[in-house]
């Protein structure tokens, strides 16, 4: 672009030493008009005449480039904008803004999209939508001189707006085109306060709050809400809630580990959203101490290796019970005499047995120690939700002697068939004991899928042989004779190890095995702890990651359902790991609260957290920006009631809005890429001027 002519001078001297030489001349003037010197016009004139030539006027002419104003347009799109319709309103006004700026001479355009890596990136801070820090990035590279205006095209939910004046410096209009209707409603689940772990059998408290956001005109601005908390597989417990109030509710820890809490509250009409209405609490149930009660038939070698392996425990108190002296045995020694005790079998068996964890019977012959009643105390027990752990010795194929006569054949898994097997043999895992939690990947375990693999073990020298009734059986000795067989019998657990050699393992013998590995598994599946479900789902999230594993007996998995926090629901094919564990991984492509099932277990799992500040408030609203375009001297418009407003380029210093336009501001920078130019006085008659005027006022101060 050529620009007019324009006038400059270029002068011959430093342009310093011309102002000191123009000043000198006009004091000497001054001075001869003073004193009336007849050639001081002609002096002053000479001295003009010289200031002119050595100043050297020019005329010149500029080429000159535009340099692009740039304009700035922040898209919201975070987990908020996700309601009322605002992420198709966001795209059809963004697509809209970028064409009518596009179109506009001498405007760039930059595009900033806000919230983008907290949506790929769920283990990002949790710190909301953080426009102004992404801005602030943006405007780095842009010089202050070319921004032209800021539009935020957004639904006013920023978190980062305290830090607007410390992080930017804007002298150019910031506009704000809001998505989203004003005056929105919404009710939210707040968690006050929870607990990271609860003992088992006991309840753990949780704190929490309802808040009722744009109900507040309304004539009950407290109202009561329904609240549902219930602990995964658990049955709801119902409470009624006042919205407003903190309110304690409680919720029953019955196994340890993993205990995820869901708690729903009460829709109401005209909500933006649900996903807040819900929250997970997850709580670790640990057990006070684990009471176990040991009852020994007779003195065996190995009768320590089970009482080591528990007392090695310091989270276990054990009760040994320990069978001495039998009925026949017993002589006319007073008890007073006697260097033992005598054992408070009443208590233990009748009063407070419903106080152990679980009972283990090692090597137990029926000798009348226990009257009939007691064992049948220990029936009902196993009935009623108790964990039984039977070693059997010989005496188990003794029909005179077996517990298989007892009330307790109601719920053992195996029947005595009056063998007792004794060679050497390694125990083997079933093809069910391969893909059952309790025996699955224990260490130096065969493989029973394959005829080439074989148990590292050491052998083991007896059998009892027996028949098994119901149950799983996952250890054999190599022949079909059954090890270990574990049993679900009404609300309890049974387990029944067919031989009394497992305390060869501990001691070493050719290699031993892992017998203090498979008691911790078994006694954690007697007291019914969902890691070693032989029937588990899991989901957990990993990033935007959903991993689903599903453990079976059977022999593949059910299809899954998933249901995104939004509501979609979708089938998914679980692929087999390894035998009996079946898993997927689902991109996710959403934040909130997903819920798996395959139509008998359901899991839960939250992908970035629930209780975010993205979802503290999903209301529309122009609260945050309002302070922000007034202070600029930007617009707040609402893309649902005023549609989208015109783009208009203004002068600096002008209105930067009206009723159907936003303006942005037109700087009008350039720089020069070339210059021509023309010397108006030609120095040589400049000279010949000066000389003459300086001769003539000579000759005039000599006459």
């Amino acid at each position: 672009m050529i620009m007019p002519w324009s006038f400059d001078i270029n002068p011959l001297i430093p342009l310093w030493s011309l102002f000191v030489m123009i000043g000198f001349a006009l004091i000497l003037s001054v001075i001869n008009l003073i004193v009336r010197n007849p050639a001081g016009l002609l002096r002053a004139l000479t001295f003009a005449t010289l200031s002119l030539l050595l100043a050297n006027p020019v005329l010149k002419e500029e080429t000159r480039q535009p340099i692009n104003d740039v304009a700035v347009l922040v898209v919201d799109q975070s987990e908020s904008q996700n309601f009322e319709n605002r992420t198709e309103q966001t795209a059809n006004a963004a697509q809209d803004l970028s064409e009518k700026i596009r179109t506009i001479p001498n405007m760039e355009l930059r595009t900033v999209d806000v919230g983008v890596r907290e949506r790929s990136n769920s283990k990002l801070k949790n710190e909301g939508t953080a426009l102004f820090r992404e801005l602030n990035e943006a405007l780095s590279d842009i010089a202050p001189s070319r921004l032209s205006g800021v539009i935020l095209l957004t639904d006013g939910q920023i978190h980062d707006q305290a830090d607007f004046e410390n992080r930017l410096n804007i002298e150019t209009p910031v506009h704000a085109l809001l998505t989203g209707t004003p005056n929105g409603k919404d009710r939210r689940l707040v968690i006050e306060q929870r607990p990271r772990f609860g003992i088992v059998g006991e309840q753990a408290h949780i704190t929490i709050r309802i808040e009722d956001s744009g109900y507040e005109d309304s004539e009950e601005p407290h109202r009561i809400a329904r609240v549902e908390a219930a602990v995964l597989g658990q049955p709801p417990k119902v409470s009624f809630v006042r919205s407003g109030y903190d309110h304690t509710i409680s919720v029953d820890i019955e196994h340890g580990g993993s205990n995820p809490v869901e708690i729903t509250v009460q829709a109401l009409s005209n909500e933006i959203t649900l996903v807040n209405n819900s929250a997970i609490v997850e709580l670790t149930g640990v057990r006070d101490r684990l009471r176990v009660l040991l009852v020994t038939g007779e003195p065996h070698v190995g009768e320590r290796t089970w009482r080591n392996l528990l007392k090695a425990d310091p989270a276990v108190d054990l009760v040994h019970f320990t069978i001495l002296r039998p009925p026949d045995k017993q002589d006319r020694t007073p008890t007073n005499e006697l260097s033992l005790i005598a054992f408070p079998t009443r208590q233990l068996f009748a009063q407070k047995l419903d106080e152990f964890d679980l009972i283990i019977f090692d090597r137990y012959r029926r000798r009348g120690v226990l009257p009939v009643i007691y064992l049948n105390n220990i029936a009902r027990y196993v009935e009623q939700g108790g964990a039984l752990l039977v070693a059997a010795g010989p005496a188990f194929a003794n029909p005179n002697e077996s517990l298989y006569r007892t009330p307790l054949a109601g719920v053992l898994p195996a029947r005595p068939s009056s063998q007792v097997i004794e060679r050497g043999f390694h125990p083997e895992l079933s093809r069910a004991g391969a893909r059952h939690p309790v025996t699955a990947d224990l260490p130096g375990a065969n493989d029973p899928f394959s005829a080439e693999s074989n148990a590292q073990w050491g052998r083991w020298f007896r059998v009892i042989g027996a028949d098994q009734l119901s149950g799983t059986t996952l250890m054999d000795d190599g022949q079909n004779s059954p090890l270990l067989i574990l049993d679900h019998v009404g609300k309890g657990r049974i387990a029944q190890l067919l031989s009394d050699h497992s305390w060869l393992w501990t001691r070493g013998f050719e290699g031993g095995g892992p017998q203090a590995e498979l008691l911790r598994r078994l006694a954690h599946w007697l007291m019914g702890e969902p890691e070693l479900a032989e029937e588990d789902l899991r989901a957990k999230a990993n990033g935007k990651k959903l991993e689903i594993t599903r453990r079976t007996m059977a022999s593949r998995a059910p299809t899954i359902k998933i249901t995104s926090p939004s509501g979609k629901v979708s089938d998914l094919i679980l692929q087999e790991e390894n035998a009996g564990r079946y898993s997927a991984i689902l991109e996710a492509d959403e934040l909130g609260l997903y819920r798996v099932t395959d139509g008998r277990l359901t899991a839960i799992a939250a992908i970035g957290a629930l209780n975010t500040r993205e979802f503290d408030d999903v209301r529309a609203s122009a609260d945050i920006v309002d302070p922000i375009t007034d202070a600029t001297g930007g617009a707040t418009r609402w893309l649902t009631q005023q549609g989208l407003p015109e783009i208009r380029t203004v002068k600096a210093n002008r209105v930067m809005a009206g009723r159907s336009w936003i303006g942005l501001k037109r700087n009008e920078n350039y720089v020069v890429v070339d210059t021509h130019t023309i010397t108006l006085i030609w120095p040589w008659l400049a000279l010949l001027v000066t000389l003459g005027l300086a001769i003539f006022a000579w000759r005039r101060e000599a006459n």
